[in-house]
């Protein structure tokens, strides 16, 4: 019996998806909008809505599409999710609200939420008002320390409520991780700078090239303002330790698709342009370094190779990303752990050394051990590395914020509300968990927004 599936996305072709940056997938048209939106049971007790991380009324904006309401859509789907266009790309829906949606069974793939999540937001960047928001008509004040995914979901919320939110960004284009870290092939930089004008047109002042600790003391800040959400991510590298990761050809992740991203660095007339290299391998196997990978692969990389050290089932990145990497002809190598990378010349990458690596069981928190295997090294060879394994939290908010409370490893300790131990400083996302999604980034910043509401509304 075949299984009933959701409406399939279009791709552009394959020669365009291994040579160039443009966005590998088609949002639906409307019409197939619809026809996926008709195979909603538009549930009463909708377990979707369970797996969302900021509560999205999914039945409910999907209803609306299935009526051809396109409006009535966009106006439920962004009183929960200011950046909807975004997030229907990029969230793990199948491991969220997909997940939980009833027609998940063997026999029928789960409604296209994010994909119908995708449409509506595209529409309503073309289509929609924020003529259903309140002005700033609040004395409180509110500062945000990074653009990205909570900062981002944080100031709107605050803005929506009527208060005066300003956010202050390091770099000089605003985003975060959506601008410096997701490939333009996944998520088009002008929709990022589209849902950020929105929220300009909510009243939130955006302030570039201010980091905080440095351009402003924490002190002036916390003087100025009468609440802190703090949004920093998690973008300070994180490298193996092993021998030859100072050679010339090595990257983070971070700093490989920063360069990229950010500075545009795959286009002919860059002013900061990349090496184009040969033959790269990618060390890690989650969304970062498939994004990492497939970078390669468009800026010439033949082959561009994935090392991983499990199995292919394994592997934490979205299926989706996996499917797209091979397609593309992107290479991937298991059951394989990285020792050392070495150079011919002492100075220039030349390959990575190896060892194999076998599956040995299951552990108690249900991750797959491995081991490696005694004497069964051996070297492929390459011009360009990238590490791809995670990143920590940048230490200059620590040494800023001289009272804040941070684990072990940097990272920012808040309570359930986002509440740290700084009266009125509240933080969320990457900067509190270590990397996760760009939605559970949001919903971070979602409930730190709506406690920083409360809070001065009840010391006022």
């Amino acid at each position: 019996m075949t299984k009933a599936k959701k409406n399939p996305l279009l791709e552009i072709t394959l020669d365009e998806r291994q040579n160039t940056f443009k966005e590998t997938t088609i949002t639906y048209d409307a019409e197939t909008a619809v026809r996926e939106a008709q195979r909603c049971y538009n549930c009463k007790n909708a377990r979707c809505i369970g797996g969302c991380p900021v509560g999205v009324n999914i039945p409910g904006f999907i209803s609306k599409i299935a009526t051809r309401d396109f409006d009535s859509a966009a106006l439920i789907l962004k009183t929960f999710n200011g950046l909807p266009s975004i997030c229907g790309r990029v969230c793990p829906q199948e491991q969220q609200c997909e997940k939980k949606c009833v027609k998940c069974t063997d026999k029928t793939e789960p409604v296209a939420i994010g994909r119908l999540e995708r449409f509506v937001g595209d529409y309503a960047l073309t289509h929609s008002s924020n003529n259903e928001y309140q002005p700033n008509n609040s004395c409180f004040k509110i500062a945000v320390i990074g653009s990205g995914p909570a900062s981002l979901s944080c100031a709107n919320d605050c803005a929506k409520a009527g208060l005066h939110v300003t956010v202050f960004e390091a770099l000089h284009s605003l985003g975060g991780v959506l601008s410096y870290g997701i490939p333009e092939f996944r998520l088009p930089k002008n929709l990022v700078a589209s849902e950020i004008s929105a929220l300009e047109k909510l009243g939130v002042v955006f302030k570039l090239n201010c980091l905080i600790g440095k351009t402003i003391t924490f002190k002036n800040l916390y003087t100025e303002f009468d609440a802190v959400f703090i949004g920093t991510g998690a973008g300070l590298p994180r490298f193996i330790g092993i021998p030859g990761e100072e050679l010339n050809g090595v990257y983070s992740a971070n700093e490989y698709l920063t360069r990229v991203n950010l500075m545009k660095a795959y286009l002919k007339d860059a002013k900061t342009p990349i090496i184009r290299h040969n033959r790269v391998i990618v060390l890690g196997g989650g969304n970062v370094a498939f994004d990492s990978v497939r970078t390669a692969l468009r800026l010439g990389s033949k082959p561009a190779i994935l090392a991983y050290r499990r199995s292919l089932n394994e592997l934490p990145a979205r299926s989706e990303e996996i499917a797209h990497a091979l397609t593309e002809g992107v290479q991937i190598e298991t059951l394989r752990s990285p020792v050392g990378i070495i150079s011919d010349d002492g100075i220039n990458v030349s390959g990575v050394e190896f060892v194999k690596s076998e599956l040995t069981g299951i552990d108690s928190n249900g991750q797959q051990n491995f081991r490696t295997i005694p004497n069964s090294n051996f070297v492929m060879s390459c011009d360009g590395v990238i590490v791809a394994i995670g990143t920590n939290p940048n230490p200059i908010i620590k040494d800023c914020f001289n009272d804040l409370r941070t684990d072990s490893r940097g990272y920012i300790l808040v309570d359930a509300d986002g509440k740290t131990n700084i009266n009125n400083v509240f933080a969320g996302g990457d900067a509190v968990t270590g990397a996760d999604t760009v939605i559970s980034a949001m919903g971070a910043g979602k409930r730190a927004a709506h406690t920083i509401i409360n809070t001065l509304k009840d010391t006022h």
